[in-house]
């Protein structure tokens, strides 16, 4: 999530023990045992036994399972070691990168996508047209997927999370004298420069490039039309003037983090959506509970509401205050179409996004699989990124199938096995152990009773899976963001970018009152889908703090404050990327991408360890955005020749193709989001 999106009410109200106060006790106790102490070790120490643990088809060729290959005796560590020295901070209106590396812009807020669109123009006068024809605005997560399997060619998916208004108009938005929004054309390029940007990018004479006019350039914007899938596809809480039988919703909004799947989708996360709606009434629970507004929306975009060159309710959809007798005479249940995973088959451009209810309804950051076994459901973890809110994981009810890797029907394997399964939610406890409350009806809720008694229906759990969480119990938690997965241990890691708002009470997984910096969590599933156990990796700090901060022991090479961004590699390097809300950080550096290979830091026992005085040193700084930028959205090729990651909102950015090139001083430029390609001077393997 950026700074710039990023809600600061609290709107869980409940009394559920925050995971700070269990990490408080859990750190005592780990402190008793030994400093340091590893995740396995904890485990053992705890005495739990918990083991570590609809489209058309299309002929190109999906990715291959993202696993390692299967093996007799399948690796438990990786082989790789990270080949370069860690670089100093920066802050410089340019990127940098280590020594023996390049970096370059890729595919700029703006670019064409198609001969719809005319070429950017560095006053902002371009029209809805081209937007809705051209890179979104606002780059974050993303994915690379190869055509072909061919490591040089592909298609590369864009997140687009926000706007920048001034950055986008020639003068910003045109108000009139109540603050109220007046062109139709500047609402509608807004709508259009969020979403998703599927994108073809060839490597040429060593340099990607965009391949305009190709067949799978396309954009989902805010107004892209997508079905629904799921507990809550055909109710009446979806129900709308637009869709009366609860089938599609319109657009996909605030796309912060991402995922994949297994048989070659993309997976992109609506989080801080509920800004864009507003109920002038009352509050129903749901809205309450998720924050919806009862004054305006982010943007503005209900005031053109009537126009007359409105088209389809475009403008009056946000405004969801009931005004008809029913709610198939307005949009009352227009923001219950949004705060959902939305699947994408990229090599399909006929395809329609899917929006995949039962993973749940909230402020989802990121989407990421479990460790794939055949013959076993599949999990997916996904954080609500807000203060106080919880982690989740759904698990299918479909058991995995190697042969669905390969499928071209690749939408019908989302309906396999992200239709139906369980939700759950995380409880932390003191003693490294944790558990996976299910949200169904005959859920036991902290005051005796069950779900059932509270909810109708799944789908209502689903509409509100907060206050469904609230009611069993799950554990508060320091804003959980992106999750990644180890493809060697199996191994769970999971950003909490910060909270300082964490001022009277702490728990084991939130240890740290006004939590300024952050830190990684890591878990390993149990032998039940309701058991897991977990340590906190490492600590955000800076490094002149005293250790009851810096607990990791960070030096001035891998200081950072609040991760946010996580991607594992195949080869088992583990990339985190920074969104700094910490002075005391920023004023050493911008934004960040970090790395470190996790399943080495092992004791002599084999015992995963925790990032400390004695390893920190692992932890290397490989990247550093330009000023006021966010560092987000990793990907990479299959030969791990080429690494993608993407600046959101530089503030005097990019001068050059060459992103290391710095603004001249005193130049003042339109700031554009982009991506960043980071190759090895030598065409080699990047991080190694």
């Amino acid at each position: 999530m950026s700074k710039a999106t990023f809600d600061p009410t609290k709107y869980n109200k409940s009394n559920n023990v925050p995971f700070a106060t269990v990490m408080e006790n859990h750190l005592s106790r780990r402190d008793f045992v030994k400093r340091g102490l590893g995740l396995s070790a904890m485990t053992a120490f705890a005495g739990t036994g918990l083991a570590a643990c609809s489209s058309d088809n299309d002929s190109s060729t999906p990715p291959p399972t993202t696993t390692p290959p299967p093996a007799e005796t399948p690796p438990t560590k990786s082989s790789a070691v990270l080949g370069f020295d860690s670089i100093a901070g920066s802050k410089l209106d340019a990127v940098a990168v280590p020594a023996g590396y390049s970096a370059y812009v890729l595919a700029p807020w703006g670019t064409p996508l198609n001969s719809k669109a005319n070429a950017w123009k560095e006053d902002g006068s371009n029209t809805a047209v081209d937007q809705e024809n051209a890179v979104g605005m606002h780059h974050d997560g993303m994915h690379f997927f190869p055509l072909n399997d061919a490591a040089d060619d592909g298609l590369l998916c864009i997140n687009h999370e926000y706007i920048n208004q001034n950055a986008l108009h020639p003068m910003g938005p045109t108000l009139d004298a109540n603050g109220k929004r007046t062109v139709i054309d500047e609402v509608r390029k807004e709508i259009n420069a969020h979403g998703i940007s599927v994108v073809r990018i060839q490597l040429k004479d060593n340099m990607w490039q965009v391949v305009e006019n190709d067949s799978h350039n396309r954009r989902f914007t805010g107004a892209t039309v997508m079905d629904v899938a799921g507990p809550l596809a055909y109710t009446s809480y979806l129900e709308t003037r637009y869709s009366p039988d609860g089938s599609q919703a319109r657009g996909t909004l605030n796309n912060c983090g991402n995922g994949y799947t297994p048989w070659g989708t993309y997976l992109t996360c609506e989080e801080n959506w509920p800004g864009y709606f507003v109920n002038h009434g009352t509050l129903t629970e749901d809205q309450s509970r998720i924050g919806i507004s009862t004054s305006d929306t982010r943007y503005g975009w209900n005031h053109l509401a009537g126009n007359d060159e409105e088209r389809l309710d475009e403008f009056a959809r946000f405004d969801i205050t009931p005004t008809g007798s029913s709610a198939a005479n307005d949009y009352r249940n227009e923001a219950n179409g949004h705060g959902y995973i939305v699947e994408i088959d990229p090599y399909n451009p006929n395809s329609r996004a899917v929006k995949r209810t039962a993973l749940g309804r909230f402020r989802h950051e990121g989407c990421t699989f479990g460790k794939l076994e055949a013959g076993k459901p599949i999990t997916f973890y996904s954080g609500h990124d807000s203060r106080f809110e919880y982690l989740y994981k759904f698990v299918s009810d479909a058991v995995w199938d190697e042969a669905d890797a390969n499928a071209t029907n690749r939408l019908v394997m989302g309906d396999k096995y992200m239709n139906s399964g369980t939700l759950y939610v995380a409880k932390f406890s003191e003693d490294g152990v944790g558990a996976w409350l299910p949200l169904t009806l005959d859920s036991t809720t902290i005051d005796g009773n069950t779900l059932a008694d509270s909810f109708d229906s799944v789908a209502a759990i689903i509409l509100n899976t907060a206050g469904a969480a609230d009611l069993v119990g799950a554990t508060p938690m320091d804003r959980p963001e992106w999750a990644a997965v180890d493809p060697f241990t199996g191994s769970v890691y999971l950003t909490l970018t910060n909270n300082t708002k964490r001022t009277d009470d702490t728990n084991p997984a939130n240890p740290r009152l006004n939590n300024s910096f952050g830190h990684i969590i890591r878990w390993d599933e149990g032998e039940q889908a309701t058991e897991f156990n977990w340590d906190i990796f490492v600590f955000g700090a800076p490094t002149d703090a005293d250790e009851e901060t810096n607990i990791s022991g960070l030096n001035d090479l891998n200081q950072f404050a609040s991760p946010d961004g996580l991607a594992f590699d195949q080869r088992g390097i583990m990339w985190v990327q920074t969104d700094n809300g910490a002075d005391e950080v920023e004023e050493y550096t911008n934004d960040q991408m970090l790395a470190i290979v996790p399943s080495t830091l092992v004791d002599d026992d084999d015992n995963q360890q925790v990032v400390s005085a004695d390893n920190q040193s692992e932890l290397k700084r490989f990247f550093v955005g330009p000023n006021g930028c966010e560092v987000t959205g990793f990907a990479i090729t299959s030969d791990y020749s080429t690494v993608f990651a993407n600046i959101q909102h530089p503030s005097n950015w990019p001068y050059s193709s060459n992103a290391a090139e710095e603004t001249p001083a005193g130049m003042t430029l339109r700031p554009r989001d982009a991506t960043v390609v980071i190759r090895k001077n030598d065409g080699g393997e990047v991080g190694v």
